[in-house]
């Protein structure tokens, strides 16, 4: 038996959804499943005995039919490699546990996003256990960088370590690295960056993406590669016959793993699932008094998931390095003082309500200027906006903003006083961004700049901004217009309002967790009455549906009453529509109700 409300989609994938070729915010809605995947989900649900809808979840994700029972109930038994696998991580073992041994002086160096911040405090919270002081240094964002600096070097080894340690960071640190081993100091580095060409000197270098690993492991964030260094640590400890190794509760740690895995948006398979599985077990129990202390602050309400961790936990550590003190969060996750890390943490939560604060002012400057480019027509391929007086630590919420305003490539560009800009960029499916990037600064156009498929960052000067936007265009033009018109939204099945019960909501959690690369079921709410609709907040649409039988869901559009599909439900009370979102279960005030986060909407032909 199937959840109730759903219904089995015979079309295949290359056929539309509820015949939606053109919804509200014109996207083509398709069936996730193809007539394979359909078979693969009903062998999955008769040989595992598992609901319908779970099964079709799970074959729409790529899970085979014998990699099931795993994936349901993942170990890090199971899964975890034997460290030793990676490049360098048998020295940087034998180099951290030669430091304990020895009481020496550890510096750590970290970056100043989630992941850092986790990574940081990772490493500190171990070393503690083995009373070895060390210093966390997070670099300012603004004034430094990213990554170790020579002069940052310089003060740790003056102030007296003797051993560096750089997570989520180093790997590309030439310079730092170097003055480093200028002073017989050894530096392990512990990232998971793409590396240049060029090793710098250090005493190790783990990183599953160098060209020499074999390992596979790539898909982890730094938190991970520092989870398995530490693994190998104890293994050496124990292999030397340190007692020690024994007392150390390296599995109640794996809540800053679970923190940093889903905020810093790596793919959620294999290892990383079994690290969010088993963290989110640990963080529940709020033994880590930061982590707790953020969770009072922002409001968690009900049982702790990837949600919380990637929506409400992670943007408030990201608030410090983006407009504060960047070593605010790795601070707060390293405390054992509930009283301190409450303080923190509310520091934390006042600046990232200054974030948003300046966010929604920068923002609706480069909505104005992006919608000034755009005129009468479609506009540019890429959005590309620029503005005096912007701080350079929200460009990249902002850039992820308009490029799900414009549906295209964006970019946000904070310029200072003497015309220097400081950019990031965030790309659509399909469109290699960082490879535009690239190209950019071969053609002279950009100081410096890089990223990846889907992210960028850049150095401008404001007078080649007039000839970096006819670059973009020149570019990307052909590919971006093609990929915006045939833009589609894959759903996984029909639901009805009064099949979206707890009931199938804890059936749906345990095919989770959901992130990058295992993305939240989406499903398709056919001819449902939109019984109210209204604006809440600054631009969300809240709703009231209905389906044929009477059941009703409260539903919720994020940031859409400007859209074209806001204004539409907006204006469409009492209409039916077909609907697309994920769902989610509200908490409110002890109250377990299921509501519907609307992705898409298109009208009933």
């Amino acid at each position: 038996m199937g959840a109730p409300g759903l219904t089995e989609p015979a079309n295949s994938q290359s056929q539309t959804f509820l015949n939606v070729e053109s919804s509200l915010s014109g996207q083509r809605w398709v069936h996730r499943l193809d007539s394979a995947g359909l078979n693969r989900a009903l062998a999955i649900a008769q040989t595992r005995r598992l609901p319908d809808l779970v099964s079709r979840v799970l074959a729409g994700r790529g899970v085979a039919l014998d990699e099931t029972a795993t994936f349901l109930t993942p170990t890090l038994k199971e899964l975890m490699p034997d460290p030793s696998i990676l490049r360098d991580m048998d020295r940087a073992a034998s180099r951290i546990a030669e430091a304990i041994a020895q009481k020496q002086n550890v510096a750590i160096f970290g970056d100043y996003d989630v992941d850092g911040a986790a990574s940081s405090a990772l490493m500190a919270r171990f070393l503690s256990a083995f009373d070895i002081v060390s210093e966390t240094y997070i670099p300012d964002r603004v004034f430094e960088g990213y990554g170790p600096n020579p002069a940052a070097m310089d003060q740790l080894i003056d102030r007296g370590a003797e051993l560096i340690v750089t997570v989520d960071c180093g790997s590309n640190s030439q310079a730092a690295l170097e003055r480093a081993a200028e002073r017989n100091v050894d530096v392990i580095v512990l990232d998971h960056h793409q590396l240049g060409y060029d090793i710098p000197p250090c005493a190790a270098l783990v990183n599953p993406n160098r060209d020499d690993d074999l390992s596979h492991q790539g898909h982890l964030c730094a938190a991970g590669i520092v989870f398995l260094t530490l693994v190998a640590v104890l293994r050496h400890m124990r292999q030397q016959g340190d007692q020690r190794a024994g007392s150390v509760d390296l599995m109640g740690m794996l809540d800053l793993v679970a923190l940093a895995t889903v905020c810093d948006v790596v793919p959620l398979k294999g290892l990383n699932r079994a690290y969010v599985v088993k963290g989110l077990l640990v963080a529940r129990q709020m033994s880590n008094k930061g982590l707790a202390a953020l969770m009072r602050v922002a409001g968690v309400d009900g049982p702790l998931s990837p949600y919380h961790l990637g929506y409400m936990i992670g943007p408030r550590i990201n608030a410090g390095g983006r407009i504060g003190d960047a070593a605010l969060g790795s601070r707060l996750l390293t405390l054992s003082d509930a009283a301190e890390a409450s303080t923190i943490a509310e520091t934390l939560n006042r600046l990232n309500q200054e974030r948003q604060a300046m966010e929604k002012d920068v923002l609706a400057a480069a909505e104005a200027e992006a919608l000034a480019e755009q005129g009468q027509g479609d506009g540019p391929a890429v959005v590309v906006t620029a503005g005096e007086g912007w701080h350079p630590g929200i460009v990249g919420i902002v850039a992820a903003r308009l490029k799900d305003r414009f549906r295209r490539p964006a970019f946000a560009i904070a310029l200072d006083a003497a015309g220097h800009g400081t950019g990031s960029g965030r790309s659509i499916a399909g469109f290699d961004m960082g490879r535009m990037v690239g190209r950019a600064v071969e053609a002279g156009l950009l100081v410096k700049g890089g990223g990846h498929a889907m992210a960028a960052g850049l150095t401008v000067e404001r007078a080649n901004l007039g000839a970096l936007r006819a670059y973009f265009e020149e570019q990307a033009a052909d590919t971006v217009r093609t990929l915006v018109a045939n833009r589609s939204l894959k759903i996984d099945g029909a639901l009805a309002a009064r099949g979206a019960t707890i009931e199938l909501m804890e059936q749906l959690e345990g095919a989770g967790p959901y992130g990058a690369g295992h993305p939240q079921p989406v499903f398709g709410l056919p001819e449902h009455q939109l019984l109210d609709a209204r604006i809440v907040g600054r631009d969300h649409v809240r709703m009231r549906l209905a389906d044929a039988t009477g059941g009703k869901i409260d539903a919720i559009a994020f940031r859409a009453a400007e859209t074209d599909m806001g204004a539409a439900l907006l204006a469409g009370r009492g209409k039916a529509f077909h609907f697309a979102g994920t769902l989610s279960v509200d908490h409110w005030q002890g109250r377990q109700r299921v509501q519907l986060r609307v992705i898409d909407a298109a009208t009933v032909s």
